[in-house]
């Protein structure tokens, strides 16, 4: 992959998404080949460490260090659907299917907690 992978998650299709934290991307890996079919710069993010997916409707969340933000991207195109400022040093996210909750763990002791309304509206 390059760089310095960080958190992976799989969609169960057969894709999975990993943060490549000193190069500001995700890339897209095809599990059955092992074969990387995209690189995604996740700006307006950078340094990104943690990763969740909403898997139904094929949103990444990607939490950055520097800058300190949380960039929703679509999952098939790499498009960024949104973005939010967090506090400094993100560690984990996690995206919750049964309520539509995205929260973000930061080494500040902050827990920053989002809500997707829409697939392209948190």
């Amino acid at each position: 992959m390059g760089g310095g992978p960080e958190f992976a998650v799989a969609d169960g299709k057969g894709m999975i998404y990993n943060n490549i934290e000193d190069k500001n991307e995700v890339v897209a890996i095809d599990s059955s080949t092992l074969t990387i079919k995209s690189r995604w710069p996740v700006e307006p993010a950078g340094q990104p460490t943690a990763l969740a997916m909403d898997r139904e409707h094929r949103r990444l969340f990607a939490a950055g260090r520097n800058p300190q933000k949380l960039v929703i991207l679509d999952a098939d195109s790499g498009k960024v659907i949104q973005s939010f400022p967090i506090s400094a040093g993100a560690d984990a996210n996690v995206y919750e299917a049964e309520t539509g909750l995205i929260f973000v763990a930061t080494r500040e002791g902050m827990v920053h907690i989002f809500h997707e309304d829409t697939p392209d509206k948190v």
